[in-house]
């Protein structure tokens, strides 16, 4: 008669039954291997050209991140050709003109957006939330700058990170604010386009038109901080 083996292996151990011979499982052992364990990972550095740069274009230089505010590529009439830019420095602010050689390779500020929304400012510090996980983080008056005359609490904003730090942020192009103080009593040609200044109540001042009054909601552009139209 055939011998017929069972094995199960939901053990370190491997039963095997006899049907034939015994009805006693035997136990073997079996034999486990250690978990090759995975290789470490590592920041990716990507790397552009010079010829690449253009307004907007992140690069880390010296070891600080920069954006590149202005580029201009010169080609003299004699020797190499290079780009002029201008760029500010992320973590200090600071706004150089910086040269470099055409094709010269520069390496890239792996720095990217989450957003994140303006709920309360605590003393000297704004804080924005991630409505997800509830963490907080945390910007200084002098990382905001004037930024904070459109800042409002409760507005959803892009923050930057570079190495795991908050570095900057960007408000919404374009914003809705309320205006608190205007001078009723002056007058115009709304036909000729006459405007006024206007008080807003994130204590920002803009040109309005002249039909514009206290209490109205306007959209104003973050960029140029001008009056766009009634929201």
């Amino acid at each position: 008669m055939a011998r017929t083996t069972t094995a199960t292996l939901s053990s370190p151990y491997c039963i095997l039954h006899r049907s034939s011979f015994s009805s006693k499982p035997s136990f073997l052992p079996l034999r486990i291997f250690p978990k090759t364990p995975s290789p470490p990972t590592f920041p990716r550095i990507y790397a552009l050209s010079s010829n690449d740069i253009k307004v907007g274009s992140n690069i880390e230089v010296d070891g600080a991140p920069w954006r590149v505010l202005e580029f201009l590529h010169v080609k003299p009439g004699k020797g190499a050709a290079f780009v002029r830019t201008k760029m500010r420095n992320y973590v200090t602010g600071n706004t150089v003109d910086k040269t470099f050689r055409a094709g010269s390779t520069i390496e890239e500020a792996n720095v990217f957006k989450e957003a994140k929304q303006f709920t309360y400012k605590d003393g000297v510090q704004f804080v924005f939330m991630d409505l997800s996980t509830f963490e907080e983080y945390r910007l200084n008056e002098a990382d905001v700058g004037d930024k904070t005359k459109w800042l409002k609490e409760g507005m959803d904003c892009n923050l930057l990170f570079w190495n795991g730090k908050v570095i900057d942020f960007e408000l919404p192009i374009t914003v809705q604010l309320t205006v608190v103080d205007v001078d009723p009593g002056l007058k115009g040609d709304t036909a000729q386009g006459g405007t006024k200044p206007a008080t807003l109540d994130t204590g920002a001042v803009v040109n309005v038109p002249l039909f514009v009054n206290i209490g109205a909601e306007i959209l104003v552009d973050t960029r140029t901080g001008q009056y766009m139209s009634r929201a």
